[in-house]
């Protein structure tokens, strides 16, 4: 199954575990407020926060859906020991055995260093093949490791300026439904009276205060997500600079001049 078949599925699902949360929650919350007195809580913020709940409710799954894509990514696609796939191959280099140290980079071709040094010692080998040396040689497998590794960097860290627009929608969500609910309050206090203004006036108060909390409670997530995840991927970019850089110097000891 592909990536984005994958996303959808999973956005699916946690929009309908969602939706029957936020039911089930309808249906608590009444009976709990008759006995408490309004209780408090996240049902209770889901139901004062009126239908900007759902909204909210969705941005955060949507944000949690790709936050699960990008854990994979990050986490289990991209594991690998740096320091030791390193040293495994520098010895095999340094040993001048070029062929092997090309396999066992094949092996971790799934990841994106793995992908960089298969790029590079490949392309070495080639190039010893076609009797390059000196200045030539040492250029052609820079090209290579510098190629494979703008094709792949990027890809790491990319797109993970997602969360912090969900953080911001689900703010600004939580902030537009405070303005309904302060319009809603205000406007109890002209066309109502007694019990049914009181009613109405409570009820746009709980609406903008929940409003707000609620997309508060769906934006600092994402943004400790993003956080996590972005602090993976400089650390899986700086062991990819590291041992690119000393992978190249073993390799240009190994050309003739």
């Amino acid at each position: 199954m592909k990536s984005k078949h994958i996303i959808l599925v999973v956005i699916a699902l946690l929009m309908s575990v969602g939706f029957l949360f936020a039911q089930n929650g309808a249906e608590v919350v009444p009976e709990t407020t008759a006995s408490t007195g309004g209780g408090g809580g996240l049902i209770t913020l889901f139901r004062d926060s009126g239908e900007f709940a759902y909204l909210i409710l969705i941005n955060f799954l949507i944000g949690l859906a790709l936050a699960i894509v990008r854990y994979i990514q990050l986490y289990f696609r991209e594991k690998i020991d740096a320091e030791k796939f390193f040293f495994k191959l520098k010895n095999f280099v340094k040993n001048d055995q070029i062929e092997e140290a090309t396999k066992i980079a094949d092996q971790f071709k799934g990841t994106t260093m793995g992908f960089i040094f298969w790029s590079g010692l490949s392309v070495f080998k080639d190039v010893r093949k076609s009797g390059k040396k000196g200045e030539e040689a040492r250029i052609s497998v820079q090209n290579a490791f510098d190629e494979a590794v703008l094709q792949k960097v990027h890809k790491l860290d990319g797109g993970l300026f997602w969360f912090d627009t969900l953080a911001q929608v689900s703010t600004y969500l939580g902030l537009l439904g405070t303005i309904f609910g302060l319009i809603q309050a205000f406007s109890a206090l002209e066309g109502l009276t007694g019990a049914a203004q009181n009613a109405a006036l409570t009820n746009g108060i709980r609406l903008a205060i929940g409003t707000t909390a609620f997309g508060l409670i769906g934006a600092i997530p994402l943004t400790l997500i993003k956080g996590g995840l972005f602090t993976r991927a400089q650390n899986l970019i700086s062991d990819i600079d590291e041992y690119s850089v000393k992978l190249v110097n073993h390799i240009n000891n190994q050309i003739k001049e």
